[in-house]
């Protein structure tokens, strides 16, 4: 069954996302999924920030400002192209608990907590993405969602029903990506 799961996961673009999302207990079930993420030093280093409908459209103008900040030329079809929905902000704090974790184990748990929810969402039948790009790096992303000096907003997570989907990409064979150390001759391709 997890083998199933994880294989039939596909990004879906928030673009070809709709209505209905989870509602309340999907979305707490989807949540929950977070915390069964490894967590070296149980530090929780992550956060998610949910968007509810209501409070898109700051967020909206913020995705348009820092469009414009990037390039001056935009034009207002490329503004309403960063107005796209999101449910929720992943972030990170390089800095809380354990000095001595660090900020490569605490973004690594904040992956593995966005893969369990992601792949919740799957199984409950929604469609998912994650978004980024340079917005998450502006001042007025960073004002808006009040984030502190040590916290790094690393992507938005999309979710909702599917209204359209790409064809299912190839997905390398592991070959491709896994070699083994070899006591004599080094690193190998492989396993």
């Amino acid at each position: 069954m997890a083998t199933a799961l994880m294989q039939s996961r596909q990004t879906i673009l928030p673009k070809r996302l709709g209505a209905p999302g989870p509602g309340a207990s999907e979305l707490a079930t989807i949540v929950n999924a977070a915390a069964h993420a490894p967590d070296h030093g149980q530090l929780l280093p992550w956060r998610f920030v949910l968007v509810p409908e209501a409070a898109r459209p700051p967020l909206a103008e913020v995705f348009a400002q820092a469009l414009l900040e990037r390039d001056p030329g935009a034009t207002p079809e490329q503004c309403g192209q960063a107005r796209e929905k999101v449910l929720m902000l992943v972030v990170v704090d390089g800095e809380r608990g354990d000095p001595e974790i660090d900020l490569a184990e605490r973004l690594l748990s904040a992956g593995c907590a966005v893969q369990n929810m992601l792949l919740m969402a799957t199984a409950q039948g929604y469609g998912s993405a994650l978004t980024s790009g340079k917005a998450l790096k502006a001042a007025s992303l960073r004002a808006l969602f009040r984030l502190s000096a040590c916290e790094q907003a690393l992507c938005f997570i999309s979710i909702g029903t599917v209204l359209s989907r790409k064809a299912a990409r190839a997905r390398p064979m592991a070959g491709t990506y896994v070699s083994t150390l070899d006591a004599d001759r080094g690193v190998v391709p492989g396993f």
